[in-house]
Order: structure tokens, then sequence, then C-alpha cells
């Protein structure tokens, strides 16, 4: 890369990479954009519910052949099972319970036997909204937020809801019921799907083609000169923070698209008297690369489910404790996104971070009287330090620890370990030791070197 001239690089990252990506892009979810688009127009025809549960059937049903062909039955499946629970519980307070097992069972026997790892896969972005959504409901029921099970055209509609099924995101089934119901067409509608269109390309070009060739352009990692020994610590967290940049944009590419399709097919508004907003928000990637605290990073890298874990998980089991409910919460996500020992492992030390960081940081802000709290205070809050110099110099501080931790842990990811074949799981494990090991297990020991520290001045 070093012997192009910059116009030359620009050129080529233009018409090799960008233009591509953007139209590989287009071609993969044109169908279901249009898909969704055709409910929505459906739905403001005033035509009976059944009609318009049965038609988001279809159209979910025809997107997941789309994307997953003869392979989608085994989320039919899923979903079959789940109603089937439900129906039989009915009675029962303790749905959510035997809904989540029976799940869990389900997902563990789909990665370890019922097909090969490969393709179950690329079906886990589906398999894990359909669970969500069916522990949501279970949930509900059991707390009195929905008053009766579904009928099982009802519950399928919510289930293929054809603008979550493929992408997510996770959506409640009181706001599929209002969804259904046919909003207006609108500007602000129209808008917020451009918007949202326009951003999941940015993100997707960004993640493809500019941050695999930002450093390797602009700092020439790979040249002689800096390959010394002094160096190659340097290098190792330029390219682990090249591979987290790379995955990040991948992530809110997700998030944008789903936005979109979301809002395309009518869900991802809030009512206010007469005012209804589209102001769905699945990511907030500013909050992500520039954050507080890794606690902001982990609500912020994808809303809807951070709401759903602290819903249905955390506050479930916030009677074990702050500390346990906190290890449960991320064993649940971990278990969601599939059995992965690298995902497994992002999640897990995700979860100490998160802890160990909220804990020293609250102590520190009642020992200083100061705004320094993980999540931004008030303009109200009781701390008598807000607006002075050294408190700003401690948050930034710990706002760089938590990029320092997001290259740490993005350094893992990159697209040879997205898909793994079963007797390659070992390889993924080799793989996540062997980067860790490269950066010295720094993380870690720095999550320790906090732990310590909060022990001392508790």
């Amino acid at each position: 890369m070093g012997s192009f001239s910059r116009q030359e690089f620009f050129h080529e990252l233009v018409e090799g990479c960008l233009l591509p990506t953007a139209q590989q892009g287009l071609e993969q979810v044109w169908q279901l954009l249009v898909i969704c688009l055709l409910c929505r127009l459906l739905w403001i025809l005033g035509l009976p519910s059944y009609v318009k549960h049965l038609s988001t059937v279809a159209g979910g049903f025809y997107t997941l052949y789309l994307f997953f062909e003869l392979h989608m039955v085994w989320v039919v499946l899923l979903s079959l099972l789940c109603y089937l629970i439900l129906f039989l519980c009915r009675h029962s307070s303790n749905r959510a319970t035997f809904l989540s097992i029976t799940i869990l069972i389900y997902l563990l026997m789909g990665e370890l036997h019922m097909m090969d790892t490969t393709t179950w896969h690329k079906m886990r972005g589906s398999q894990m909204v359909v669970a969500m959504k069916a522990i949501s409901l279970a949930f509900d029921l059991d707390r009195g937020v929905v008053a009766n099970v579904p009928s099982p055209v009802e519950f399928m509609g919510y289930i293929y809801f054809v603008g979550t099924i493929i992408f997510g995101p996770w959506i409640s089934f009181n706001s599929y019921r209002e969804a259904i119901e046919g909003r207006k067409l609108s500007f602000s509608w129209i808008w917020k799907v451009c918007v949202s269109w326009v951003k999941s390309q940015l993100c997707l070009i960004t993640s493809n083609c500019v941050a695999p060739y930002l450093f390797p352009y602009f700092i020439p990692i790979y040249g002689d000169k800096l390959l010394r020994n002094k160096t190659k610590r340097k290098i190792r967290w330029l390219l682990a923070y090249e591979n987290a940049l790379s995955f990040h944009f991948s992530n809110y590419f997700v998030g944008y698209l789903s936005e979109t399709t979301t809002t395309l097919a009518g869900a991802g508004f809030t009512e206010e008297k007469d005012n209804l907003k589209w102001d769905m928000t699945i990511a907030r990637p500013l909050h992500v690369e520039f954050p507080r605290s890794m606690v902001e990073v982990a609500t912020s890298w994808n809303l809807p489910m951070s709401k759903w874990l602290n819903t249905y998980v955390f506050t479930s089991a916030r009677n074990l404790g702050t500390f346990s409910a906190i290890l449960v919460t991320y064993t649940a996500s971990a278990l969601l996104h599939g059995l992965s020992f690298h995902l497994g492992a992002v999640l897990l030390s995700l979860g100490f971070i998160t802890y160990i960081e909220h804990v020293l940081r609250k102590r520190l802000a009642a020992i200083f009287n100061a705004c320094i709290l993980s999540k931004k205070c008030q303009p109200n809050c009781s701390h008598k330090n807000n607006k002075v110099l050294w408190v700003y110099v401690i948050n930034v501080a710990f706002s760089t620890l938590a990029v320092f931790h997001l290259a740490y842990l993005g350094s893992l990811f990159n697209s040879s370990v997205d898909y793994m074949d079963d007797d390659e799981e070992s390889d993924v494990a080799n793989h996540t030791i062997q980067k860790w090991s490269e950066l010295s297990w720094a993380s870690h020991w720095v999550t320790f070197g906090c732990w310590v520290l909060y022990r001392i001045i508790l």
C-alpha cells in the first residue's frame, strides 16, 4: 500500500471496495425492504386483524427462505415449540421459567447435535430474535402486562414480524400490536427510513473498506522499520484497535439496517398524545467510540437487547445480589449469541469489567463528592464537585481506559473466526488465548488492579 500515491489509493479504494460493497449490500436486502413496505401499505387499509397477522407471517416466511432457504425450518420449529409451551402452561404463573429452559435446551441441541455449526450460526440472529420475543411474551403474561395467551396466528405474526425476523431488533408484543394498527404515512416516517438506510451503508463501507486500511495506509505498520522489537507491542495494539473498529461498524451496520426494516414495516415509534415520533434507536456509536465508561458501552451497543436483558433477566435475578445478577445477565447474553468461545469470553469479561468499574467509580464519587460515576449525573445531582478541572481529568481517564478495554476485547473479532465448523472450535479458543496473550492479558490485569484499588478504599 505504501507504493500507492494518495490519489491512486483513494481511487482504488472507491473502485475496488466502496462501490462493490454498497452494491452487494443493496442486492442482499432489497427484497426484504420491498416486503416490509408492502406490509406497511397493507396494514393501513383497515383490513381485519387476522389478515394483517397472516400477511406478516407470509412475509416473514418468505424472507426467511430468501436468507436461509430450507434451513429456515429450524427457526419455524423453535417458534412452534415456543407456542406449544405457552399453550400447555397457560394456567401456570411460571411460563417464563419453563419456556426459557425449553429454549435453552433447544439452542444447545442445535449447536451440538442437530446440524453443522456453520449453518446454525448463519441463523443465529433469527433464532435469537425468536427466543427473545417468546421469552419476553412469557414474562409479560406472568406479570400481567399481556392479559391472555395470544391466538396462534397473532403469536406467529409477532414472531415473524417481517421488519425484525432477519436482523432484529427485539420488540415487545404490545409494540407489534400497535404497529399492525397501521399508522398513517408521513414525511417523518420516510425520512427516518432514509436516514437509517444511509447510515447503515456508511457503516458497512467503513467496516469493510475504511477500517481495514486505515492504519496500514496512514500508519505503515507493516513496514520493516516499525517491526523492531521496541515497537512490536505498539503495533499489536494498533492492529487490535483496527479489528475492533471494523467489528464495531459491522454492528452499527446491522443496527441501522434493522432500524430501516423495522420502521419501514411500521414499528419503532413512540406516541405522546397526538404526536407520533419515529424514533427507534438501536445503537449509539458515539457513546461507544467515545465512551464515558464501559457501562455506557454495554448499554449503547444494542439498546433493545440491553432493555430486554435488564427487564427480563437482570430484574429477575436481582434477588441473588448485584454481582450475581450481572453474571447471570451476561451469561444469558452469551447463550443467546451461541456457543462460541470468543463471544463467551468477551461477554463474561465485559461483565467483570463493568461491575468493577461501576463499584469503583461509585466509591470514588462518594469519597470525593464528585460527578465521576459510570453514568452521567443529572443536572440537579447532590455532588459538590461537578464542573472542576480534576473531575474532567478523572472522567477522561476512565474514558481512555474504556477505549483501551474496547481495543483489547475487539481484537478477537475478524472474518476468520465468524463461522467455524465443529472441529474448529478449539481453533477459536486458541485464537482467543493467542490474541490476548500477545496483548499480555492487559485488560484483565488492569481490571484486577481496579478491583484491588476498590477493596483498598472500601
